[in-house]
């Protein structure tokens, strides 16, 4: 397939790019780079350096693009909450420009990079598809308009669409990894501390009930993401517009990933206990039933010391390249 990989210089994209290639399919990637790094485009993607909603329709214009991927976005939870313009724009009018873009031509499927993050607090878990949608904030708020719209977008024009709402995404695949100026994830926020670029993690909250007293989150391999991505394109069908949870079904603590993290360097780990933040969950866990049934997919790299392993082997080659370890110099 011919598949157009929006956001392709980020995390998520970069990783689903690279794989995409390897199993032979042809890929263009468009990132404005304003956070994704130039050199996290796999070498054998066309790249084109611009903001998708400007290039859109003349990209995909008679360009016969079997799918897009469209994993360029706003991310940043806290950042959404103080700037919530940025984030209506970048987000929802941007891919308003993709999906008119789309229509126009003819291009007939698409994969969203939608968020657990639709569902704000729920009161219980393993989360379903089926559970309410609260997003506590503009990020989640986003993500849950351009749901919306990708399913009267399926139901009005033909488009085969599916919606894959990733939990805690983490690890790495060969030369492509997570690489960002502000680090918001817990698994590099650990191993960047084991390398000596930051003094400490907090652990936000001791007293959560859960086993240990920390918060208990539900962690996906992005190689195990990337995997969904594609049996999500190959699956698609026209005018319908699937959403899926996308998790490995089990719960790891705080505590816990920074035992393994600790584990797997060989390194000390200096923590700091701090009060709970405002807003967060004790234990968020995924139920992926839907997309093991409805995609014939299954997490393989569940286990959290191969997760961390993988992420820990990307951090240490990226040298010079961390964001993480320039901002300490």
């Amino acid at each position: 397939m011919k598949l157009l990989v929006t956001g392709g210089a980020g995390y998520v994209g970069s990783v689903c790019a690279a794989v995409l290639l390897d199993r032979g399919h042809e890929v263009v990637v468009v990132d404005n780079l304003s956070t994704g790094n130039r050199d996290a485009v796999p070498a054998q993607a066309t790249f084109i350096e611009a903001d998708i909603k400007d290039v859109a329709a003349s990209v995909l214009d008679g360009g016969e693009f079997d799918g897009v991927l469209h994993f360029a976005a706003q991310s940043l939870v806290g950042e959404s909450v103080i700037a919530p313009a940025q984030y209506w724009s970048g987000n929802v009018v941007t891919t308003i420009a993709l999906l008119d873009a789309i229509r126009a031509s003819n291009t007939p499927r698409l994969v969203f990079s939608s968020t657990a993050a639709t569902y704000g607090e729920p009161d219980r878990t393993p989360i379903t598809e089926s559970m309410p949608t609260a997003p506590t904030n503009p990020y989640g708020a986003t993500k849950l308009a351009i749901d919306h719209a990708i399913t009267s977008y399926a139901d009005a024009y033909g488009l085969a669409a599916t919606s894959l709402r990733y939990f805690n995404v983490a690890g790495a695949y060969r030369g492509f990894g997570e690489n960002r100026v502000v680090e918001t994830h817990l698994i590099p926020l650990v191993l960047q501390t084991a390398l000596g670029q930051r003094e400490k993690i907090s652990v936000f909250g001791t007293d959560w009930p859960t086993p240990d007293g920390t918060a208990v989150r539900d962690y996906i391999h992005v190689l195990d993401l990337a995997e969904a991505h594609i049996l999500a394109l190959e699956s698609a069908q026209p005018s319908t517009h699937r959403i899926l949870n996308l998790g490995s079904g089990t719960g790891f603590s705080v505590r816990e990933v920074i035992d393994a993290c600790a584990r797997v360097t060989g390194l000390p780990i200096a923590v700091e206990d701090a009060p709970r933040r405002a807003g967060d969950p004790a234990v968020l866990i995924a139920s992926s039933e839907r997309a093991m049934a409805e995609l014939g997919w299954s997490p393989v790299n569940t286990d959290l010391d191969v997760i961390v392993r993988d992420a820990w082997t990307y951090l240490q080659n990226l040298g010079d390249r961390s964001h993480a370890a320039k901002s300490t110099v």
